[in-house]
């Protein structure tokens, strides 16, 4: 029988394998974000398509870190003068295009303490890579968060043969199942998708650890508290980089 208390109950058992096989990453990951953002950094999110909500999920509301960037595929088009066209062409997938992270990487005011954070599920596309191999190249750290089951179970398709995780200074697993869908039904089929659940997990305790981690040090940490005033001067102190 496939209902709520059935997802509800599976997907509970598959956050607490989550936590428990990747809390020390975590916590590494959130001390790599503290000297980030006590550095004056900002961490610059990119996953294409369903991975960009990691980004969302962390940004611009009450409670959120401000120095977070998310680099979006539309800038391609809005910014980085790429024909609607070729952007939406579904015989020639941009996302899936070698080669050119280059240019997406050049919109921005990019520093040398930034950290980048690259999700992918499968980890096998070119941008995603070509984007982590582009910021370690340039000197920054790189968070992978991947699905090893999935990813281990893909032929890559990038011409360097390499996946996603071989490019991160830290890698997390979020995970999940091959495929993504987490209950077998009756017939072959698989439903409930679960890696955005899994890596909203993964980016949310990040963001409190690391907001922890400051106060311990003693740094006004830059989250956005729902007054006005406080959070217009924040904004502006990041204004043109997150």
């Amino acid at each position: 029988m496939i209902d709520a208390k059935r997802f509800k109950d599976e997907l509970t058992g598959l956050l607490d394998q989550l936590y428990d096989s990747q809390k020390d990453k975590m916590e590494e990951c959130a001390q790599t974000l503290k000297e980030c953002f006590e550095t004056g950094g900002v961490v610059h999110v990119f996953g294409s398509g369903h991975s960009v909500g990691l980004g969302i999920d962390i940004k611009g509301r009450v409670g959120s870190l401000v120095p977070i960037h998310i680099m979006e595929m539309s800038d391609f088009v809005s910014k980085g003068g790429v024909p609607v066209e070729v952007f939406m062409d579904r015989k020639d997938i941009f996302e899936r295009k070698p080669g050119v992270a280059q240019k997406l990487y050049e919109l921005y005011d990019i520093k040398h303490q930034d950290v980048f954070i690259v999700i992918s599920n499968s980890g096998i596309n070119g941008i995603v890579i070509d984007i982590a191999d582009l910021a370690k190249k340039n000197g920054h750290k790189v968070i992978i968060i991947t699905s090893m089951k999935h990813t281990l179970a893909e032929e890559p398709r990038h011409p360097s043969g390499k996946k996603l995780y071989e490019f991160g200074d830290i890698v997390i697993d979020n995970c999940g199942p091959h495929g993504d869908a987490l209950l077998q039904t009756p017939s072959e089929a698989k439903v409930c998708s679960v890696s955005s659940i899994c890596n909203n997990c993964i980016a949310q305790a990040i963001a409190a650890r690391t907001i922890e981690l400051m106060k311990e040090d003693g740094f006004d940490v830059p989250v956005l508290n729902g007054d006005e005033e406080h959070d217009a001067a924040l904004r502006k102190k990041y204004e043109g980089r997150a």
